[in-house]
């Protein structure tokens, strides 16, 4: 799927049945939505430290929910059911108990994940008397809150010591992984990679898809080839453009094989793209080797305003030139406009310590520009650990 940096919703729409059951959808603020559910699922009159623990456990596993698009990228339009046999109870109009609304709006923003993951911990829970599972238990964090465990102690109780909390998580509205517009050969982006790495995920389970290398962020005929191989294989239609069904088939697949929604998840990391050296490109060089080269550029122009912004167009035309020699001049290189292993080397650096913290938060253009870049030193928010005290909150338990 679409590598993105997880966040809270500002609304969630809740479908009141099961999945493929006619009911009605009802769009909550995320806040309301936690504090509807913790409100029909646990006590009020809990210990604190279990109350945390299981609010936690409903924001994480909800989060997973929109992370993971589970229910959009299967053609529904909600992110979450009111059922138990799938997500998490949700009684419209029921009354919140004070102590659980309080709560819940001092750590609505923090989620649990495990330790190298991006995506928020499906952080299943059961009651644990007339139902148990892998999860958490209910009732079993009540019983720990009163032997004295503090709220991270019980989730390492049961989901492992692995996990942290992600603290302040930003808040924005949801909004689809979709780029927008159908990728096709010639399409260069993060967009282009993050479907390089889903379909090569997806080949360990489905190895008749042919696997991309390196996944340079550009759809090239290896992409193209494996896209129509992946569209032959669930009966879309092999044009080898990747436009919303095909996109969200994708996702769904992904998903399924990385097992993102499960407690036993394989893991979601930041997609990495590879680029090796193509020997030496100059003015007037053609391909896919001089888009990759214009896309770094590109990227690291957003960075420094003394770079040459530049259209990524495969072609090394005299744009192309100035640019590279404006960069070469900067970091010592002869400014000779000829990209050669030193000058390549160094653009890849610095374009993998940027690309790392911020090649998620690139939207392209339908002309292939790259725009809209924001910088991230890190995931959102802080990992917290046990005896960890958050200077803005008096209250931990």
């Amino acid at each position: 799927m679409a590598t993105v940096i997880p966040y809270i919703p500002r609304f969630i729409t809740v479908h009141l049945g099961p999945p493929k059951e006619s009911a009605e959808n009802i769009t909550v603020s995320f806040p309301d939505y936690v504090k509807n559910v913790a409100s029909s699922e646990i006590y009020p009159t809990w210990e604190p430290a279990a109350l945390r623990a299981n609010i936690l456990a409903i924001i994480s596993f909800a989060l997973n929910r929109v992370y993971t698009e589970f229910y959009p990228s299967r053609g529904y339009n909600f992110q979450i059911t009111a059922s138990t046999a799938y997500d998490q109870k949700f009684i419209r109009g029921r009354d919140i108990f004070q102590n659980i609304d309080r709560l819940v709006d001092e750590i609505f923003d923090t989620y649990i994940r495990r330790k190298g993951f991006i995506e928020p911990l499906a952080a299943k829970f059961c009651n644990g008397t007339t139902v148990t599972c892998d999860g958490l238990s209910q009732w079993g964090s009540q019983y720990l809150a009163k032997e004295g465990k503090n709220s991270l102690e019980i989730l390492y109780r049961y989901y492992g010591t692995n996990i942290e909390l992600v603290d302040n998580a930003p808040i924005k509205d949801i909004t689809a992984s979709y780029p927008g517009t159908p990728l096709r050969r010639g399409s260069v982006g993060p967009e282009v990679s993050r479907i390089q790495s889903m379909l090569n995920t997806i080949s360990r389970n489905y190895p008749a898809i042919p696997r991309i290398s390196p996944k340079t962020g550009v759809f090239g005929p290896s992409t193209e080839e494996a896209v129509k191989v992946f569209q032959k294989i669930f009966d879309l239609v092999p044009d080898g453009i990747v436009g919303k069904a095909t996109w969200y088939k994708m996702v769904s697949l992904y998903v399924g094989v990385q097992q993102l929604s499960e407690l036993v998840s394989k893991g979601q990391s930041f997609t990495r793209i590879e680029f090796e050296y193509p020997g030496v490109l100059r003015e007037g060089a053609r391909g896919e080797s001089v888009q990759i080269l214009q896309y770094m550029l590109a990227m690291l122009a957003e960075f420094n305003n003394s770079l040459l912004p530049i259209e990524v167009d495969g072609v090394y035309g005299p744009q192309t030139t100035q640019a590279v020699k404006q960069y070469q001049g900067q970091i010592g290189l002869a400014p000779d406009g000829v990209v050669g292993r030193s000058t390549w080397d160094s653009l890849q650096r610095q374009f993998s310590l940027a690309g790392e913290t911020t090649i998620n938060d690139f939207v392209q253009s339908g002309r292939g520009e790259l725009t809209d870049l924001v910088s991230h030193t890190q995931y959102p928010g802080q990992p917290m650990s046990v005896g960890q005290q958050d200077p803005d909150r008096k209250e931990q338990s």
